[in-house]
């Protein structure tokens, strides 16, 4: 078994290790198979476990370690997808018990290229039913606990599941989607790094929408390092997904130093920052400094457009519309079996007249134009990736009020991006006083994620935040007498 600080290894790390000798593969894999068994109860981030297929994999990745065949970074890497994600001859439940029969026959695009990168595939972590909803509950599965608290606090969504299994240290990185704010929400909740990436960046192919026009696949992990290791092998045209068909080359600038001259960074002073909690506020401000002492130029912009996307993502023509066409049998046939607020959500969507939602999109499409006009003369935005840190889960199951209050706290700084469908990095930033993280959200123009992974990388060069680790799992593992 391993310990507990490499539990919190970055992918890199790992890899060295495993090529130097110092670790083997099938010990990698067993260690995380042993922590999510003792976590897993507690903390309730995966659906499915694949133990034995695991441990096979493992064993295949070592032999060709062991022969000389390196297949680059992710070689005997034990990661987790979304349980959005097809895996072949696995069910694709969508985080409801409506979809158990759902079984893939094929793997989805990204899931085949970590795979066939050496992936080594533990399991399929829990999400909101049909990803709708930034808070994180499911009330056919149970709602994933966030590992930095003792009580049950809201893990945010809707890859709930992958965020709290890379928090807790179950994996070194899992996949996620976003929609709305899918992967950033839960990974400033979770203390964690996530990218949203540009929509036609990665295949979508073989993953289960939510909305056709803003859904994007996206990594977590807690070093940017891993998540700009994942983007690489992920990005690029696949046959099967005609939106990935047109898009720009790939290209990584990392840098060995951590030197942010020449780099234009805003604050854009606009919705971004309304209503906002105190904590958040400050943090994020001090998080500028930092970076303007990295030789970044950091100034302050209007953002118009951004208001309007906010109007646009708060009003939901889009994803509603979107939504229902994708799950109108599931709604139409069993909406007393959904969740009420999902149910509810989705079934909008019916009654938007078709005008509307043309209208919409092309209004989106202006928006987009505009908004790069806006940015012409800036690298990347700095803003909280939420509104507010996270709340008790059972403040928030037994109203709707309540629920939507928080969702919308949650969702508000995210979905802007969604919808001028910007490039989008979520960074550990701090702790509150209660000791909950929270979020730096890098927001970069369409399919400029090497620029915002590069800052990403340079502040986590100079700080701590992503180091963290939840007290809360290491207390659980010696209550239970684990080695960790």
């Amino acid at each position: 078994m391993i310990g507990l600080l490499e539990h919190y290894e970055s992918i890199s790390s790992l890899a060295m290790a495993l090529r130097q000798g110092k670790l083997t593969v099938e010990e990698l894999v067993n260690s995380c198979l042993e922590r999510i068994q003792s976590l897993e109860p507690r903390l309730g981030a995966f659906r499915v476990v694949c133990r034995e297929a695991a441990v096979r994999q493992a064993r295949a990745a070592q032999e060709s370690l062991a022969a000389g065949r390196d297949l680059g970074p992710l070689h005997g890497i034990p990661l987790a997808v979304k349980d959005l994600f097809d895996v072949a001859g696995m069910v694709t439940s969508a985080g409801s018990r409506l979809l158990e029969g759902n079984l893939a026959k094929r793997h989805a695009g990204v899931v085949r290229r970590c795979l066939q990168a050496g992936m080594v595939l533990v399991g399929k972590t829990n999400t909101v039913q049909f990803a709708y909803g930034g808070v994180g509950i499911n009330r056919d599965h149970g709602t994933p606990r966030n590992p930095w608290c003792t009580e049950h606090y809201a893990p945010g969504g809707s890859s709930s599941g992958s965020a709290v299994a890379v928090a807790s240290g179950m994996v070194p990185a899992a996949l996620g989607t976003d929609t709305g704010g899918s992967v950033r929400i839960p990974a400033a909740l979770c203390g964690v790094t996530a990218l949203k990436t540009t929509v036609g960046r990665v295949s979508r192919a073989g993953v289960y929408p939510l909305s056709w026009t803003l859904d994007s696949v996206g990594p977590l992990a807690r070093h940017v390092e891993d998540v700009a290791i994942l983007y690489e092998m992920m990005a690029g045209p696949d046959p099967e997904d005609q939106s990935t068909w047109r898009q720009p080359p790939v290209k990584l600038r990392p840098g060995s130093e951590p030197n942010l001259k020449g780099v234009r960074l805003f604050f854009p002073r606009t919705e971004f920052w309304e209503d906002l909690d105190p904590e958040l506020e400050k943090a994020v401000t001090q998080c500028g400094e930092v970076l303007r002492n990295l030789g970044a130029n950091l100034d302050e912009m209007e953002f118009p457009e951004a208001r309007e996307a906010c109007r646009i993502a708060q009003k939901g023509l889009i994803i509603a519309s979107e939504a229902y066409c994708a799950n109108r049998d599931w709604v139409e046939e069993h909406f007393q079996e959904l969740d009420p607020v999902v149910a509810f959500r989705i079934v909008k969507g019916k009654d938007i007249p078709a005008h509307e939602y043309i209208r919409t999109l092309r209004e989106v499409g202006e928006l987009r134009l505009r908004s790069l006009e806006t940015l012409q003369h800036a690298d990347a935005l700095l803003v909280p990736t939420t509104r507010i840190p996270a709340l008790p889960v059972r403040d928030l199951e037994g109203s709707i009020e309540a629920y939507a209050l928080a969702n919308w706290g949650y969702l508000r700084n995210t979905s802007i991006g969604n919808v001028l469908d910007l490039c989008g990095l979520s960074v550990p930033c701090g702790l509150t006083s209660k000791g909950l993280p929270m979020g730096l959200m890098i927001y970069g123009k369409p399919f400029e994620e090497d620029m915002i992974l590069r800052i990403g990388m340079a502040f986590q060069k100079v700080t701590q935040w992503h180091r963290m680790r939840p007290r809360c799992c290491a207390a659980h593992l010696q209550g239970k007498g684990s080695g960790g």
